[in-house]
């Protein structure tokens, strides 16, 4: 089942009602490229949120049948890849709710966070976002720097080589 941006924004909206503060989530990944208009939709759910803001974000995930795949990831951490403390500054205000700030990740942190596991969904993901938004080699190269890869960093330099020679021949 795939989701566009409207039904992305509804079950947003439906999940603010059950909050009970202020918080932000960070649109990740497909969900983000969704929600800035990149791709028409997304096969799953993938949210950033502060360690903090987790426990209420889960408890209203709970309290709303929804039927998705999502995946709660905080403070940066996104799929294998650590993004420098400035990711969250650097974040696109997408929709606010009564209680939900929704932002979506800037699409160079996108890139490097599907490096990590580049399969052939995230070629096309990449692909999408350096030429949506003229994404060079060098600010690839140096926004890699500044993350940190959990597991083996030899997969993840793999992989990044393999990204520039791909698509900046």
């Amino acid at each position: 089942m795939t989701v566009d941006k409207h039904e992305l924004l509804v079950f947003l909206e439906t999940l603010d009602n059950q909050l009970q503060r202020p918080l932000v989530i960070v649109a990740v990944g497909g969900t983000a490229m969704t929600l800035l208009g990149i791709k028409p939709s997304t096969i799953d759910m993938d949210f950033d949120v502060t360690a903090a803001d987790f426990p209420a974000l889960k408890k209203a995930l709970a309290a709303v049948p929804h039927g998705y795949r999502i995946d709660v990831f905080t403070g940066g951490l996104i799929f294998s890849q650590q993004l420098p403390e400035d990711y969250l500054q650097k974040t696109i205000p997408v929709a606010s709710f009564r209680n939900i700030q929704v932002r979506a990740l800037r699409p160079l942190d996108i890139i490097v966070t599907k490096i990590g596991r580049l399969n052939q969904r995230d070629e096309e993901d990449i692909k999408d976002c350096i030429r949506r938004f003229a994404i060079t080699k060098t600010q690839i190269l140096r926004r890699a720097e500044k993350i940190i890869y959990i597991g083996k960093e030899e997969l993840y330099k793999d992989n990044l080589r393999y990204v520039c020679s791909r698509f900046y021949p």
